[in-house]
């Protein structure tokens, strides 16, 4: 009763189960599984009735028909292949790493062959989970412990959505341990945070994990960031500029001014995940021209640069971001990329490097324009230094679009209107749905917005000065430059996104 002949047309066999196109996180929370033949004929099989929503998040995911095809339960467990059986069967977690190591040097081939030949249920749900994660565009993986388990939860589109929930704490800790291994970590060590890195290959590509453990009342919280530069790629339709990345037109032209200064410095700023890098690669790959030389410091490289020397971190062997910008500036560099500033030793080397005739780029972890300069004091840098060095900081956040195929124009209510000191008819409101090409939740893709706080000498005066920040920012917006907030707004008024998506990402000023 588990073989596909017993369920399928014989007329229309061979079937084989495909987990390259429909992954296997997302036939476990649907419970259904995808056949298909040589003819290229595809069914879904479930053990349910008809599912509209589904059948069709899957068409649209295949860009092809696809028929629904009621079967017993146990049978589609079966096919799933993630029975607790499997699982109980391992008593520890050696059983678990037998034969797998994978060290950071060596990129283990993931796919959906290797998935299904790999032993270990441990590493299978692993691999399988990281496969998904590609697959579906997840920027991170989490890996929650619980009193019964663990929640595999993916971020996609900057928010978070569950794909998995796995049975047996013993089950939770070997994952953990597994990924510990990946990374070459200490697998004895439970109560103290640790950071590490691996690679595996997909589809002959190297795809960079970044790997972070944290101690939590059940065991070990485990976060998987992704870097996929093939999907950078993919996303800016194989050039990665400015305008692929979703900025309005005068957006742009403010950044590519400040980007072909002589010198100075140009900082990008915004929480986790919100693009700084990205904005920053788009803009050295468009001033590229050849005829200057550009070098980056980057932890880890997430995207190479032609013509663009590109020095990755590598703290174990004592190459810090201070360390290795001293040794650029003995390289005569005319723009330098610093990927992120994090200590006064860092910050004090960029701000002498832009005020001795250098352009640097850099990222600053802040939640706005005007907090970099507070960041800059609690390094305790020379504040005259910093604003004499300092042209611009652009804080972006990203912001996820309406679903262009669900999205519908409405009428807001009135409550909501006259907080934001808008009529109904000031602008075009639209809101998704929810389809099955954005997984129900009306939203798809994602574009950014930023504002871009531009020095000059008053606004240096004043903050030297050390002005009053309300003082600052009426300057700063008296000269034109215009709040996150008024510009998120905006973007609801044309209908780009909603509302809601504005609380999320912007504060009430």
């Amino acid at each position: 009763m588990t073989s596909l002949a017993h369920w399928l047309p014989a007329e229309q066999a061979p079937w084989h189960l495909d987990f390259e196109r429909w992954p296997q996180a997302q036939a476990q929370r649907w419970r259904a599984v995808l056949a298909v033949n040589a003819q290229g004929r595809c069914t879904l099989l479930a053990d349910r009735a008809l599912d509209a929503l589904l059948l069709q998040s899957v068409e649209s995911r295949l860009q092809l028909p696809v028929r629904w095809r009621v079967c017993e339960a146990a049978a589609v467990e079966h096919w799933l292949g993630a029975g607790e059986a499997d699982f109980r069967a391992l008593s520890d977690v050696d059983e678990a790493m037998a034969g797998s190591e994978t060290h950071a040097a060596d990129a283990e081939e993931l796919s959906a062959l290797r998935l299904s030949e790999q032993v270990s249920p441990v590493v299978r749900l692993l691999n399988a989970t990281l496969y998904d994660a590609l697959q579906d565009g997840a920027s991170d993986v989490h890996i929650e412990c619980t009193a019964r388990g663990a929640v595999i939860r993916f971020r996609i589109d900057g928010v978070m959505a569950q794909v998995r929930q796995v049975d047996g704490a013993a089950v939770a800790e070997q994952l953990v341990s597994r990924l510990k291994v990946m990374s070459e970590l200490d697998i004895g060590e439970r109560r103290l945070p640790q950071d590490g890195r691996f690679k595996l290959k997909v589809q002959g590509r190297e795809i960079d994990f970044r790997l972070s453990i944290m101690p939590s009342v059940f065991g070990e919280d485990a976060v998987v960031r992704v870097l996929d530069r093939a999907r950078i790629e993919k996303e800016s339709s194989g050039q990665l500029t400015l305008d692929a990345l979703g900025f309005d037109a005068e957006e742009r032209a403010a950044i590519r001014a400040q980007a072909r200064q002589p010198h100075g410095m140009l900082l990008v700023t915004g929480p986790t995940g919100s693009g700084k890098t990205t904005t920053l690669y788009a803009t050295l790959a468009e001033i590229h021209t050849g005829q200057d030389k550009i070098i980056t410091i980057e932890d880890p490289v997430e995207y190479q640069l032609p013509g663009v020397v590109q020095i990755p971190v590598n703290e174990k062997k004592g190459l810090t971001f201070s360390r290795g910008l001293r040794s650029i500036l003995r390289h005569d560099p005319d723009r330098v990329m610093v990927g992120e500033i994090r200590d006064a030793e860092t910050a004090q080397i960029a701000v002498q490097a832009a005020l001795t005739g250098h352009l640097v780029f850099s990222t600053v972890h802040a939640n706005n324009a005007f907090d970099v300069i507070g960041r800059f004091m609690h390094m305790g840098l020379d504040l005259y230094n910093v604003v004499s060095a300092l042209n611009a900081v652009l804080a972006q956040r990203l912001m996820r679009l309406n679903c262009r195929h669900c999205a519908r124009p409405f009428v807001p209510d009135v409550a909501t209107l006259a907080r934001h000191g808008l009529k109904a008819d000031e602008g075009t409101y639209m809101k998704g749905e929810g389809c099955g090409h954005c997984r129900g939740t009306g939203y798809r893709g994602r574009r950014a917005v930023a504002e871009l706080l531009k020095l000059d000498d008053g606004l240096r005066d004043l903050i030297a000065a050390r002005a009053p920040m309300s003082q600052i920012k009426e300057a700063a917006r008296s000269r034109g430059m215009k709040p996150l907030r008024t510009l998120a707004l905006q973007a609801v008024c044309r209908g780009v996104t909603t509302f809601e998506e504005l609380e999320r990402v912007t504060l009430e000023e």
